[in-house]
């Protein structure tokens, strides 16, 4: 999925390339690549200055969630025959893939599947395992997350192959000035096919997002695998369509601020930031539920587990550190955190403080057999023409 590819204000304190430590080439190190802007700087110097041992720390930011998995990828391809051939089978040391750079690295629940089937990444523990002190801290839906066979499905009884560390959600952003002449802001999905908004609303270009809104509204799951026996479904779809001025995945923010649009549909990693810079923005949850993503930190296959990333792991997890990473990156914590008022602008409460039972009713977007998966795409384009 193509989202959250500009992300957060210059008021977060982003990494640009972070190095803690010096010393020679024996020195433990931990090295870590992750999401551009989803780690505050101070926060791994304070897991730098808390550590008993002398230990240099690397860690280097990625502008996009797509480019980490794709490096992932690129560490386990193995080179083609033809380079095993001639002259370049007696350079030394030139066997197998490519090592892995990073103990850690950042990834998005929606590739969880895809990198354990490929087998680019490794168990972080059994479960039941006790490398990660803090796993018992996490709410039972975030361990379900996490926790898959092989073929990287969801499974009680499987391995835990990724530490949730923030996460967000598909939230409406709305222009206050366009809605107040109307007397009305946004609650809940069924809103955005009010007579009023035709023409003033835009969407993400994404199939698994409208399609789950709208199977949301009807009161279904987003991961419905069987849409044809989902009664008025397309129509429902094609009155929505009729509502929007486009599809976006990527600038939908803009033409909102400036007025062009009345309301969007956008992933609250983006979302966020803009409501801190600009007060004619408004934004909801809608309370019938919505779509939630998470961004984790995976272990690369091939490299050798080491307490350190484990630490690094559980001090992610610790109540005063999520609620750093929380306030200082406009995003939810899978921890417990109790962000008050005071802690944060007015604007951004109503998303960082989530309602529990909103909460109950949202949804990862969990994989789906690709010819369900199809199903969805050839709707979405059918509603569209």
């Amino acid at each position: 999925m193509d989202r959250r590819y500009f992300l957060l204000s210059t008021s977060t304190l982003a990494l640009s390339q972070l190095l803690f430590g010096c010393g020679g080439n024996k020195q433990t190190q931990l090295k870590v690549q992750l999401l551009k802007g989803s780690i505050p700087g101070q926060v791994v110097n304070q897991f730098h200055n808390g550590l008993q041992q002398q230990v240099q720390l690397k860690f280097s930011p990625v502008e996009q969630l797509q480019d980490l998995f794709q490096q992932l990828q690129n560490w386990q391809q193995k080179p083609k025959s033809t380079d095993e051939q001639g002259w370049s089978r007696f350079i030394p040391f030139r066997q197998g893939q490519k090592a892995a750079e990073a103990d850690l690295v950042t990834l998005g629940d929606y590739w969880l599947k895809a990198a354990i089937e490929q087998k680019l990444i490794q168990p972080l523990q059994e479960v039941g395992g006790n490398q990660l002190k803090q796993w018992s801290a996490l709410d039972e839906r975030w361990k379900k997350l996490v926790t898959r066979n092989d073929q990287g499905n969801l499974d009680t009884q499987g391995k835990v192959w990724g530490a949730p560390y923030r996460w967000g959600s598909t939230v409406i952003v709305y222009n206050r000035d366009k809605l107040r002449n109307l007397g009305w802001i946004p609650k809940d999905w069924s809103d955005l096919w009010r007579d009023e908004m035709q023409q003033h609303i835009s969407l993400l270009n994404q199939p698994r997002e409208v399609i789950g809104l709208v199977l949301k509204k009807l009161g279904k799951s987003y991961n419905t695998e069987n849409l044809d026996q989902v009664p008025d479904l397309e129509k429902e779809l094609q009155t929505l369509n009729q509502q929007v001025k486009f599809y976006s995945s990527n600038n939908y923010l803009e033409p909102l601020i400036m007025g062009d649009t009345w309301l969007a549909v956008g992933w609250s990693s983006d979302v966020l930031p803009a409501l801190a810079r600009y007060p004619q923005l408004g934004a909801v949850i809608p309370q019938s539920g919505t779509a939630m993503w998470a961004d984790l930190w995976v272990r690369p296959a091939g490299i050798t587990k080491d307490t350190l990333s484990d630490q690094w792991i559980d001090f992610c997890w610790k109540p005063s550190t999520a609620k750093q990473i929380s306030v200082l990156t406009k995003s939810n914590s899978p921890i417990s955190t109790n962000i008050v008022t005071s802690d944060i602008q007015e604007p951004l409460l109503s998303i960082l403080q989530s309602d529990r039972n909103i909460f109950n009713k949202s949804e990862f977007l969990l994989p789906l057999p690709p010819s369900v998966i199809k199903q969805y795409e050839s709707l979405f384009a059918k509603i569209k023409v």
